[in-house]
C-alpha cells in the first residue's frame, strides 16, 4: 500500500461541513467588513466591490488551510483541535491575502491597522464558528 501524499493527510471528507462553515463565515465576515466602507446600495449596483475585496483572502484560506490541516482527520474530530488548527490557518491565509490585495491594488497602500483587524477578526469568526458547529452536532 502506498503512503498518501501530503494533501491526503490534509484533507478528510468527513470535514467538508465545516469546511462549508468556514467559507461562509468568512465571507460574512468579509462582507461586514465592505460594508464598513462602502454604502449598501453601491454593493448592489457593483458586486464587483465586495469581490476585489474578498477575494484576496479567500485565496489565502484556500491555499492555506489544506496545507495547515484545517481539514484534516484532526481538524474535524473536537474543538481543542480544529480552532486552533483554523486560527493556525487563517494566520498565513492573511498574510497571502494582504500581499495579494497589496499586489493586485498597489495605490490602495497598507495600513498596519487592517492587517490586524484581518488577523484577529478572521480567527475570531473563525473560532466562533467552529465552536458552534462542535457544540450543535
Amino acid at each position: 500500500m502506498a503512503d498518501p501524499s501530503f494533501l491526503e493527510q490534509r484533507l478528510d471528507a468527513s470535514t467538508w461541513p465545516i469546511a462549508a462553515g468556514d467559507a461562509i463565515a468568512l465571507l460574512a465576515f468579509l462582507l461586514a467588513g465592505t460594508l464598513q466602507h462602502w454604502p449598501l446600495a453601491e454593493l448592489r449596483a457593483d458586486p464587483m466591490i465586495y469581490v476585489y475585496a474578498a477575494a484576496p483572502f479567500v485565496l489565502g484560506w484556500v491555499l492555506c488551510a489544506p496545507l495547515v490541516g484545517a481539514y484534516s482527520p484532526g481538524g474535524g474530530s473536537a474543538p481543542n483541535s480544529s480552532i486552533p488548527l483554523a486560527i493556525r490557518s487563517w494566520i498565513p491565509a492573511t498574510v497571502v491575502g494582504l500581499v495579494v490585495r497589496v499586489a493586485a491594488a498597489p495605490n490602495r497602500g497598507f495600513e498596519p491597522v487592517f492587517a490586524v483587524v484581518m488577523l484577529v477578526g478572521g480567527a475570531l469568526v473563525l473560532s466562533a464558528w467552529r465552536l458552534l458547529y462542535f457544540k450543535l452536532r
